[in-house]
């Protein structure tokens, strides 16, 4: 049987945080500040904008689809809006009600597909579950996917010797952190946990692609705990709240946490507050680097998204 969904199971997590402080030794990881690396990526991309503009008057144009009400959609769509403005590519939002037709996400992608002062289309993902998002991303036009979500982007990554026109924002973002950070990606044993078309398995092709031995963990893998505390590099996406305990990670790791899960919090101004998939209070005693959540792998997406409608820009505008 294929096409099994992934339904996470927390029964592996046994150990209470006051247990898992008491095997490890006490040190603290550094902290990547993706918040801080991603300004530096968005000033250069600023300067090349202002430098299209002064040279050709033109800039790049981003558009977003998005379809519904879901509360994290409407916050990744008005930080990637603002990130927009902030950097001068000119952006516009489509917003479609939460029982539109998939004939309707297809038309305003066709429309998107032929203004050629967009460069770059999104569509916010997850779509309504009556949609088919293969059939609304099998639309979008190739040279405009700067998402990496398009079938041919995806399978270029995957086949060696190919090159996809784009690399999928949260993929790109947790590679760059490395790279920027200094770690150190060739020959690595690598765990990416989960395995969805937005992140695990670009993700695994990328780490591959740098020459790390990667394993990719699911909801069916036996053992997850046993497997990921062999690895030097953890990318976990899983989506499950404080699932990657401090037993799971091999001393002096390296952990990228890509899941952001929001849990009620009183205290909060909200009313919660956003955790990632590790155990922060017990990993960051375990790890020798770690992402933190928010303001780890979250702002590197967003800048990546920006750098790809960048380099959209400058292939159809032929300029360098």
């Amino acid at each position: 049987m294929t096409d099994l969904p992934d339904i996470w199971s927390l029964s592996s997590s046994r150990l209470s945080v006051s247990s898992v402080h008491k095997i490890f030794n006490e040190q603290t990881a550094w902290v990547l500040d993706g918040k801080m690396i991603s300004m530096g990526i968005r000033s250069s991309i600023a300067g090349e904008v202002r430098r299209m503009e002064e040279c050709i008057g033109k800039v790049p144009g981003l558009a977003v689809i998005m379809v519904g009400q879901r509360w994290d959609s409407q916050i990744y769509v008005r930080n990637k809006i603002k990130a927009c403005e902030e950097v001068g590519i000119k952006s516009c939002v489509t917003e479609l009600p939460t029982d539109c037709t998939e004939a309707e996400v297809q038309s305003a992608l066709l429309r998107f597909n032929k203004d050629p002062s967009i460069h770059g289309i999104l569509v916010q993902l997850p779509l309504p579950q009556h949609l088919d998002e293969g059939k609304v991303l099998d639309v979008l036009g190739l040279e405009k996917d700067v998402d990496g979500f398009h079938p041919l982007n995806t399978g270029n990554l995957a086949v060696i010797g190919r090159e996809p026109l784009f690399i999928p924002c949260t993929p790109k973002g947790c590679i760059e952190l490395l790279i920027r950070s200094g770690v150190e990606i060739i020959g690595k044993k690598a765990v990416v946990i989960g395995r969805s078309n937005i992140v695990g398995l670009p993700t695994s092709f990328l780490l591959q692609r740098h020459h790390a031995t990667v394993t990719v963990i699911h909801a069916f893998t036996e053992n997850p705990e046993q497997i990921t505390s062999a690895a030097d590099i953890v990318v976990s996406a899983a989506g499950i709240p404080n699932m990657v305990r401090g037993n799971w990670i091999k001393p002096g790791a390296i952990v990228i946490d890509v899941g952001t899960s929001p849990v009620e919090d009183p205290s909060c101004e909200d009313g919660y507050r956003l955790v990632g998939d590790v155990c922060y209070e017990e990993a960051v005693n375990v790890a020798s680097v770690i992402t933190p959540v928010p303001g780890g792998v979250g702002p590197m997406t967003v800048a990546m998204l920006l750098s790809n409608t960048l380099d959209s820009a400058k292939r159809m505008l032929d300029f360098t």
